[in-house]
């Protein structure tokens, strides 16, 4: 679907957006690890980050998951609205490392271990308030990318 104006611009297509939250998500996995193992004292003072290639496409999922449900809970309160993205970015994060791990052999980010709250391997729980944070920080930039146009 074209929504071309006067000038022959038009709003960024779903997939451009994907690319959007996809290097974004990279981006912030990186800054995310290297200050995480920083804080745990594994790093050195490099702040080496890291992240995997698998994750461009499930960062850039947040186009057609994320932008539908904020767009639907706009006008709700922001702790629902952050209650609610936490659980979805913990749904999808289980559901991916669950394909991930039967297509592959593998969970790339296999949290086995590292706190009581892992389910399967695949998800903390515990990060739910970290999730929520990135969805009401996320609202940004859907606004933001709503409004480009190219």
């Amino acid at each position: 679907m074209s929504e071309t104006d006067d000038a022959g611009s038009r709003p960024l297509s779903l997939g451009e957006r994907g690319l959007v939250y996809g290097v974004l998500g990279w981006a912030m996995e990186i800054v995310f690890t290297a200050t995480t193992q920083q804080l745990r004292r594994i790093g050195d003072r490099r702040l080496e980050g890291r992240t995997y290639l698998w994750m461009l496409p499930l960062y850039a999922l947040a186009a057609p998951l994320f932008e539908p449900l904020h767009r639907r809970l706009r006008h709700h309160r922001a702790a629902a609205r952050a209650a609610a993205y936490a659980a979805g970015f913990i749904t999808v994060e289980y559901a991916t490392g669950r394909l991930l791990r039967r297509l592959t052999g593998v969970c790339p980010w296999d949290y086995t271990g590292r706190s009581p709250f892992v389910v399967d391997g695949v998800t903390r729980l515990d990060y739910a308030p970290l999730w929520a944070a990135v969805g009401l920080g996320l609202e940004h930039v859907d606004d933001a990318l709503s409004r480009v146009r190219v």
